[in-house]
């Protein structure tokens, strides 16, 4: 049966509109979103599905839903802005600025995953993954798993607190309400993008159904299970609460400043944000640059595969491409997305209630990119 397509497209990117009208329709879909904005205008604008998992609440214009590490994009233009103003250096010693950090790193390492932090050995509580105060003293006391600026390899939850500390510390304001007024409002999508979620906003919000892989497919979650004690298990069930049924859900979580997984968004919202930075906006077009160097590339040593990162962003990967070669953005688990292309004058934004089970970047906002790249 043909899926139910809302929202506004220009002519010119119907194909776009067709790849969501069969990515809405199949069984990998419950509820979704797609927004490309182009030169700054708004050209594709679709929502369709539904919200919640019983299917009684339909997706609508303003719809909000998790997108987990789609944040971390977010938090790294907060980064970026204060490099930008001079008040931080990406490669001074971050002694001086965070004498308490134990690791001798840089903003640079922090951005582009080589600081060597990505988990913490100590078993959490639960409660720890609320507590911004309380990661950043975990991980203030925590050894390295390589040498910094070695290697690299994901760092799924501890990107936002280490990154976001820096911020803080710079900035004095928690990461969320930096990026409230330094990104977000001045683009007036304040209550389209949001790190945590808003109470006043709590009713837009969709619910996230779990990745369901098909018999016989291994997942990363299956290498956690089978090796509880792993670097990569710490790095993402370490608090164990991150996983746990009705976390993202709870006001706690909503409440809590965890700059590199709960931010809550429109794809209207993200491709806002990211169209600006394509067309030179929101920061300085030297920032820009900056955003799209590579960093890493090669095996991720958390992750398993071979990753490529920039500073704060994820780039197009070797097996694994999106956009166009200048492209720069973030996935979050489950499949959202949200990417700039300078070259193209491009912003992209995905989100979606249905989770995938990919590491890297979903298929579905990879067919929306493809169809997009086929419209200019």
């Amino acid at each position: 049966m043909a899926a139910i397509v809302h929202g506004t497209c220009d002519a010119r990117f119907s194909r776009v509109k067709e790849a969501f009208a069969e990515t809405l329709a199949g069984e990998h879909e419950l509820g979704a979103a797609c927004s490309l904005v182009v030169e700054g205008r708004a050209v594709v604008d679709l929502w369709g599905g539904h919200a919640d998992r019983k299917r009684t609440r339909p997706w609508e214009r303003d719809t909000l839903v998790n997108v987990y590490s789609t944040t971390k994009g977010l938090l790294a233009m907060c980064a970026h802005r204060l490099v930008q103003e001079g008040r931080i250096d990406l490669d001074a010693p971050l002694s001086t600025l965070w004498p308490e950090l134990s690791t001798p790193t840089t903003l640079r390492w922090l951005l582009s995953h080589r600081s060597g932090l990505p988990a913490i050995r100590e078993t959490l509580p639960p409660e720890a993954l609320f507590d911004f105060a309380f990661m950043v003293r975990a991980l203030e006391k925590e050894a390295t798993w390589w040498e910094p600026g070695t290697a690299h390899g994901y760092h799924a939850m501890t990107f936002g607190w280490l990154v976001g500390e820096i911020v803080r510390r710079v900035s004095g304001k928690m990461p969320r309400d930096y990026f409230h007024g330094t990104i977000a409002g001045p683009l007036g999508v304040e209550r389209d993008v949001q790190i945590g979620l808003a109470l006043a906003d709590e009713g837009r919000a969709a619910d996230l159904r779990p990745a369901r892989p098909a018999p016989g497919v291994r997942t990363l979650f299956d290498r956690i299970a089978a090796e509880p004690e792993s670097m990569t298990a710490k790095a993402f069930v370490n608090p164990i609460s991150l996983v746990m049924p009705d976390t993202i859900t709870s006001r706690a979580w909503r409440d809590a400043d965890i700059p590199s997984l709960n931010g809550h968004a429109t794809a209207r919202g993200i491709a806002r944000i990211y169209g600006a930075l394509a067309r030179g906006g929101l920061l300085a077009p030297e920032s820009i640059a900056r955003c799209r160097e590579e960093q890493a590339c090669g095996p991720d040593l958390v992750l398993g595969v071979t990753t490529r990162f920039g500073l704060g962003f994820m780039l197009p990967q070797p097996h694994d491409d999106f956009g166009g070669a200048a492209s720069f953005g973030h996935p979050g688990a489950g499949g959202s997305f949200g990417f700039a292309d300078p070259d193209a004058k491009l912003g992209f934004g995905y989100v979606m209630n249905r989770m995938g089970v990919e590491i890297l970047v979903d298929p579905r906002p990879k067919a929306l990119s493809a169809a997009a790249y086929a419209s200019l």
